[in-house]
C-alpha cells in the first residue's frame, strides 16, 4: 500500500452524492449493491505487459455524433502521459470510458490488465480521478472532503484517519485541513481535489484539465505536488491539458487527439523535432514549440469543430470558480 506522509484527521460528517468520484468507486450503489470485496484492495490484476492503460478500437457515439472514433492508445506503467487536443476532440469522452463513467460500446479498454467493461469494480479500485468540473464541497472542511472520498472508495475504517492525513500532507494542506473549502484559493481547491483522488492510494491517477483557471504560480504548485507524489509512489499519471508548456515540461509522452483519433504520439522532443524536420528548420537550432505541433495536427479544424456550447460553458464555469 502506498504512503505519502503521516498526519491525523477526522472522518467527514456527511456524504454528498453530488461528488465527482466515479460512481460506485468502492462503496455501494443502487444498481450494483455492495462491492464484492468491500474494504479490501483491488484484486491482483492479470498480466498487463507493462501498460497501465490500453485502448483498442474504442468507439463512442452520442446520437449521430462520433466522439471517439477507433481510438488506439497505450499508457505505460509509471509514466506521465498527456492527452492533448482541441475542445471536441474526444479527450474527456475517452477519459470517462477509461474511468468506467461511460460504457464501452465498441472496442476494448484495459487498466492494468482489467477489462473496463467487464471488471468495472476492479478498475475503479485502481483509479484516482480529478475531473475538470470541481468536485470539492465548499460547505465541508478540507479534511471532511477527503474523508468523504475515503468512505466512497471504501478505505478501511481503521485506516481512514491516517490515510486522510497522509493525503492532505502530500498536497501541503495540513495546516488548512480544518477550514471550510469555500475559504480556499483556487490553487488550494485543486490541491484538495488531488488529495481526494490520492486517499485511496491509486495506481493510476487521471487528471482532466487539473490546472484550468489557475495563475502560473498556482499551476506550477499543483504540478510540483503531482510530481512529488508520483516520485514517492511510482503511480501512473494520465492528464489532459490545453497548456502546451505543461505538457512539454511535465509529460514523458504525449498524444495529440483530433476528431476522435490519435494523430501524433511521442515524447515532446520527438514531436517538436519531427515537425522541425518536416518544415526544414531542424538544423538551425530553432525547433517548433509543442503548440506549433498542436496547430499543425489540428489545422483548420480548430475553427469549425472546437467543442459544443456545453463544453465552453463548463470550462468557463470551472475557471471562474477556481479563479
Amino acid at each position: 500500500m502506498r504512503r505519502y506522509s503521516t498526519d491525523g484527521g477526522d472522518p467527514a460528517r456527511r456524504a454528498d452524492h453530488g461528488s465527482h468520484a466515479p460512481d460506485g468507486a468502492g462503496g455501494p450503489t443502487a444498481a450494483e449493491g455492495r462491492p464484492e470485496t468491500s474494504g479490501r484492495a483491488a484484486p491482483e490484476p492479470p498480466e498487463a505487459d507493462g501498460y497501465a492503460v490500453t485502448c483498442t478500437g474504442l468507439v463512442h457515439t452520442f446520437g449521430e455524433t462520433t466522439a471517439v472514433d477507433g481510438l488506439e492508445l497505450s499508457v505505460r506503467d509509471g509514466e506521465v502521459f498527456g492527452l492533448l487536443g482541441p475542445n471536441g476532440a474526444g479527450k474527456t469522452t475517452a477519459i470517462r470510458c477509461i474511468t468506467t463513467l461511460l460504457p464501452v460500446p465498441a472496442g476494448t479498454i484495459r487498466v492494468f490488465g482489467h477489462d473496463a467493461a467487464g471488471e468495472r469494480m476492479a478498475v475503479r479500485r485502481l483509479l484516482g480521478y480529478v475531473p475538470q468540473q470541481l468536485s470539492a464541497d465548499s460547505g465541508l472542511t478540507g479534511r471532511e472532503n477527503v474523508s468523504l472520498f475515503a468512505r466512497v472508495f471504501d478505505v478501511p475504517r481503521r485506516e481512514r484517519t491516517a490515510r486522510v492525513g497522509q493525503a492532505l500532507a502530500a498536497v501541503d494542506l495540513t495546516d488548512a485541513a480544518d477550514r471550510l473549502a469555500k475559504t480556499y484559493s483556487g490553487g488550494m481547491v485543486r490541491r484538495l481535489e488531488l488529495a481526494q483522488a490520492l486517499v485511496s492510494a491509486p495506481r493510476l491517477l487521471i487528471l482532466d484539465e487539473p490546472t484550468i483557471g489557475l495563475d502560473p504560480i498556482a499551476r506550477t504548485n499543483v504540478w510540483e505536488h503531482i510530481n512529488a507524489v508520483r516520485a514517492a509512489t511510482g503511480m501512473t499519471v494520465l492528464v489532459t491539458t490545453h497548456y502546451m508548456d505543461e505538457a512539454d515540461q511535465y509529460c514523458d509522452r504525449v498524444a495529440l487527439m483530433h476528431r476522435g483519433r490519435i494523430r501524433a504520439l511521442g515524447t515532446p522532443d520527438e514531436l517538436r523535432t519531427g515537425l522541425g524536420e518536416r518544415r526544414g528548420t531542424a538544423g538551425n537550432g530553432e525547433l517548433p514549440t509543442l503548440e506549433d505541433v498542436f496547430r499543425d495536427i489540428a489545422g483548420s479544424g480548430l475553427d469549425d469543430r472546437s467543442g459544443e456550447f456545453s463544453d465552453v460553458r463548463s470550462t468557463r464555469r470551472t475557471a471562474s470558480r477556481v479563479g
